[in-house]
């Protein structure tokens, strides 16, 4: 018995691509690496960047430090002729810089991770209340139970956790989740606001005066132990963030086309978790430093060509909050201004014209 013939229409001959068809998926192929190229290459400036700046902020100002004797203090060795050199880069600058690199990540990762999953470019930690319920803990501890030390930043993050579970109670189960927690998010800063203000009625002088630094945005409390905590926190995050990369991209397209492709929006409202627990950790170790999370989102948009990147965000947030600290420290002779100061005042202008621009493309 002879074997069949083969047919001209076998499968592998009709699923094979033709020429055409091949230089169709290899340009396509080409034109999603272009854009990938550019947000890894971005992403890797902004490290070096960060790097740069860490190591601006600590050898730099009215105390330098040559980049040897830098080595050499972290070796453990004391520096001749200069025996304090060791103390100051180890217990203030060192200090400061690090904790400024944690914390601007992680207000950069909360803020886009916000704007990302919501699609609304005004939703940040420090506009819709998760920064403020921080905020109103640590008063509150500050004034009526004297909280000094670790407790302050744990009751600080207890109070960012209550109020992102209030709006996330109030917001689920409609259809309109993503902008009635940005509703509710931004009343219940208001009101929080007047608590704060209440509270500071009833203060001493000097609870006052503490409340107010924090309240600012401050890297004056970078002590090792609360950088610690805070590295432990973003260390427990960070797997997280990584897995949920890929639903914050879908989010982008809309709780229904996304869907549809495989990443119910369901899933990327976990990225709000998250992102509450970024900003929590970041200001109960610095206080509410203003419009980084806002602004760091956009910042690394524009850099990447319009391409949400979450390591990006992250990187521009700890840039902008050290070189915001080291203006605030020497912009002024004999001032020291919190970085929040800083950070506020050039952050306002710039929210307006994200507002402006925003309104122009129907996003608010």
């Amino acid at each position: 018995m002879s074997a069949p013939a083969a047919t001209s229409a076998s499968p592998a001959t009709v699923l094979a691509p033709d020429g055409a068809a091949q230089d169709a998926v290899r340009l396509v192929a080409h034109a999603r690496r272009r854009p990938l190229r550019r947000v890894r290459a971005v992403v890797a400036g902004l490290a070096v960047l960060a790097v740069a700046a860490l190591l601006a902020r600590t050898l730099l100002g009215e105390y330098t430090v040559t980049v040897v004797d830098f080595v050499r203090i972290l070796r453990g060795e004391t520096i001749e002729g200069a025996p304090g050199a060791s103390f100051i880069v180890m217990e203030a600058k060192l200090p400061r810089a690090v904790l400024g690199a944690l914390a601007g990540a992680a207000f950069g990762a909360a803020g886009a991770m916000f704007q990302t999953t919501l699609r609304n470019p005004l939703a940040s930690p420090d506009i819709i209340g998760v920064s403020l319920g921080a905020s109103a803990a640590a008063v509150l501890a500050l004034t009526f139970f004297d909280a000094q030390g670790l407790v302050l930043p744990l009751v600080a993050l207890l109070g960012a956790v209550g109020v992102s579970l209030v709006m996330y109670l109030v917001s689920r189960g409609t259809s309109l989740a993503g902008q009635r927690m940005v509703l509710v998010g931004i009343g219940i800063a208001a009101l929080l606001s007047s608590v704060i203000q209440f509270v500071m009625t009833r203060a001493t002088i000097q609870d006052a005066q503490a409340s107010l630094v924090w309240l600012t945005g401050s890297l004056s409390r970078a002590t090792w132990p609360v950088i610690g905590l805070l590295a432990v926190g973003l260390l427990m995050l960070l797997p997280v963030l990584a897995a949920l990369v890929p639903r914050m991209r879908a989010a982008e397209l809309g709780d229904d086309l996304s869907t549809t492709l495989g990443a119910p929006a369901a899933g990327a409202r976990l990225g709000l978790v998250v992102a509450v627990a970024f900003a929590a950790f970041a200001t109960a170790a610095t206080g509410p430093i203003a419009f980084v999370a806002f602004l760091s989102g956009p910042i690394a948009k524009r850099l990447t060509g319009g391409r949400t990147s979450l390591w990006a965000a992250a990187l521009v947030g700890s840039v902008i909050v050290i070189a915001g600290d080291f203006l605030g420290s020497y912009l002024i002779p004999d001032v020291n201004l919190p970085v929040g100061v800083i950070t506020g005042a050039l952050g306002a202008p710039l929210m307006i014209v994200a507002v402006i621009a925003a309104g122009r493309h129907g996003k608010a």
